[in-house]
This record gives C-alpha cells, structure tokens and sequence, in this order.
C-alpha cells in the first residue's frame, strides 16, 4: 500500500495549488485524478488581486501574468447607448501588489502548476477514489483505475473533486442550496469589440437597452463572450450556428458572420455549500465545498483562497501539532465566508444582471455611478469585489 502525506482527489486548479503548496514545504503528496488528459475549455477566466499575491508565493503568478491580459477596471454597461458605471482598479493600489484583474483561461493555470509539479509528486490518473475509511493516525482511501481497485493511505485526505465530489459523498455531507433557472452559453470570437463599442472595459457586464443580457471579458488574444438564454426557446435552438450569429449581431452588427473559436458551451448555474469541510482528518476545498454564481468571478477564486488558509492548518499538523482545533479554525474561517459573503456577493450580482425592468435597471446603474464617482465608496466596493475585505475577514477568525 502506497503511503504518503497528503492524498489529495482532484488535480484541478485548487488541487494542484494545494500539492504545490505541500510539496515547496517539503511534504509527500499523492494526486488522484479521474480524467487521463488535461481538459482544455470553458471555465473560470477571472484571477482577482489577492489570489495572484497567493499565486506568487509558490512561483505562478508571473507566468500566469504573462500568458493572460491585466484588466484595470471593469464595468457595467447599458448597450447600445454606452451608459455605464466604470470602476477603475487604481483605488486598491497599496492593498495588493497587483490592483487588477486578470483575464486568463483556467487551463492556462493549470498548464503552469502541471509543469511546477513534475517529478515532484505522485500522481495517479484516470483513477477514481470509491471511498475511505480513517483511525487516529490517517486515511485508507479506496481507488478504482485501470489496473482496478487499489489503496492509498495517507495522514490526511483532501476533497477537491468538484462539484460531484466523491469524497463528500462518502463523508455523508449535505450540498444544499439551489439551481439557477436559467442557461447560459460561452463563445469565443478574435472579433476587435474594442475598436467597435466606444470606451469599452476588457470586462463588461452588459443590458441589452431591449432586454436580456450579456458579458464580454477580453482574454490574451481573444474575447469571451457570456449569453444567457432566452426564457422559452429550447437550448438547443439557441446553440445552432445561425443563432449565435443572430445573437453576436444583436451586441454589434457587423457585416457577414463573426469568427468564433470554441464551441459554445452551455451550463446551468448553482450556489450551494455543504455542511462541514471538515471530517477528521478528511477536508473539503473549492467546489466540492461550495459552488456560487460566476458573475465577479469569485468561484474558482475562493476555492485557491481555501487551499491557502487549509495549508495554514495542515502544516502544523503534518508538524506535529493537534490537528482538530487547526482544521475545526479552517473550517471557522472558510465555511462562514463562503455562505455569507462569497455566495451573496455573487448571488446579488447575479441578480443585478437579471434585471428585467427598465426603470430598475436604471435605478441600479444610477446606484452604481454614484458608487465609481466616490473615492471612499469605490475603494470599499473593489476591496469588496476583489475579495480582499473578504479574505481579511476570513484569515481574522480565531
């Protein structure tokens, strides 16, 4: 039987930020992942300032810098009439060495923890963990590959397995919470939205003056752009060729039909949590702990942010130290703010964007003016909106 430190099930970004983090500090980690190949399509874009000081710490922030594009403001537009709130990023210099957001495809950090992590880990792919059973000094964990089933074990067990964890499964934890109503689709097109649509941001949440909505986010050599569905019309009617086409004309007609690089993709939205991320000496991080809307981008950000303040617990305890009070303070810190904060911040967001009534619409963006116009009130939303004042308040819990 294999044996380790730190099993940790899904090698997603949170996954392999967790093993890079034990393996600088001189740890034995074991990887267990389901998939065989690196998946390379739509997910998180969005790194907020705090996660890339994080990110900097183990050696990725610069290559992940340099692969995606530095946003220094954002906004939310009403097209075509170009009405908007715009927030500029400057506000929040002195609070992180990085006072932006940055737009980059999460395979592109994923890509740069792979080649940090070679050699220096175990990792088993194409292997699903089927279960565990745990004692006072570690974790047996079932695996099932291709070489069939199989044991690890290890002093601790990590869940980031996603949204569909298994490890939470076998923990018994509830994932309460709901599904969003509605389905949206991501493309991506080189078209120049920036020479087109005056004065726009590389991220902007945009209403349709006529109903509906839609985001664009400018990557490294391309944009994103984010459709929800129109109620009433099957998915699959709204994802043929000649509807996205239809759609991108509504954003800007141009002449003939936009170039578009993936295919879209369409998803369903949850926020949910579940009801410990702690068992033991098993833990959960990142979606298998808690799932929220992606408008603002904070998903795939709080999960790093749990593998940070989960590397604060686990190296004293792989130490030595009492691992109950300092994975139970883990708990404290990460399961309140994901429930209180992360998920209402991005669920009032969400909300925003769904918006139907004119007048409120314009009610809102008034709100939101007066917000970008006001240095003090502008510093406390991005500090908000960036997750620093999020973070802080999370890494201030006894």
């Amino acid at each position: 039987m294999t044996q380790t430190d730190v099993i940790i099930a899904g090698a997603g970004p949170v996954g392999q930020y967790m093993a890079l983090q034990l393996v600088e500090a001189g740890y034995d980690v074991t990887l267990v992942e389901a998939g065989t190949e690196p998946v390379i399509d739509f997910r998180a874009s969005t790194f907020h300032a705090p996660t890339l000081d994080m990110l900097d710490e183990v050696g990725v922030g610069a290559p992940l810098i340099a692969r995606g594009r530095i946003c220094r403001d954002w906004e939310v537009r009403l097209h075509p009439t170009g009405d908007r709130a715009l927030f500029d990023m400057a506000a929040i210099e002195g609070e992180t060495a990085h006072p932006y957001r940055l737009q980059c495809e999460q395979w592109e950090l994923q890509d740069i923890l792979r080649q940090k992590l070679t050699g220096r880990c175990t990792e088993v792919m194409g292997t699903s963990v089927t279960g565990f059973e745990q004692d006072d000094d570690g974790v047996t964990v079932h695996i099932e590959g291709p070489e069939g089933p199989g044991l690890l074990r290890g002093r601790f067990l990590i869940g980031c397995d996603g949204a569909r964890s298994a490890v939470r499964h076998a923990l018994g934890f509830g994932f309460e919470g709901e599904t969003y109503p509605e389905t949206t689709y991501l493309t991506t097109t080189q078209f120049p939205f920036q020479d087109h649509i005056e004065g726009l941001s590389s991220v902007a949440y945009c209403w349709w003056q006529d109903g509906g909505n839609f985001s664009l986010l400018r990557m490294a050599d391309t944009w994103r752009v984010s459709i929800y569905m129109v109620d009433g019309i099957p998915p699959e009617e709204q994802l043929r060729p000649e509807a996205v086409q239809k759609t991108l004309h509504r954003i800007l007609d141009i002449p003939g039909d936009f170039e578009l690089g993936m295919e879209p993709r369409p998803y369903r939205v949850h926020m949910r949590m579940a009801d410990s991320y702690v068992a033991g000496r098993v833990v959960l991080a990142g979606d298998s702990a808690h799932l929220n809307s992606p408008v603002g981008g904070m998903g795939l950000n709080g999960g790093l942010h749990d593998a940070r303040e989960l590397m604060r617990a686990l190296a004293p305890a792989l130490d030595g130290a009492d691992h109950g009070p300092l994975l139970a303070r883990y708990d404290r810190r990460r399961r309140p703010i994901a429930r209180d904060e992360i998920i209402v911040q991005a669920d009032k967001a969400r909300a925003r964007m769904r918006e139907k009534d004119p007048s409120k619409r314009l009610d809102l963006l008034k709100d939101l003016q007066a917000i970008a116009a006001d240095p003090v009130r502008l510093k406390a939303h991005l500090m908000e909106s960036s997750m620093i004042t999020t973070l802080r308040r999370s890494e201030a819990v006894e």
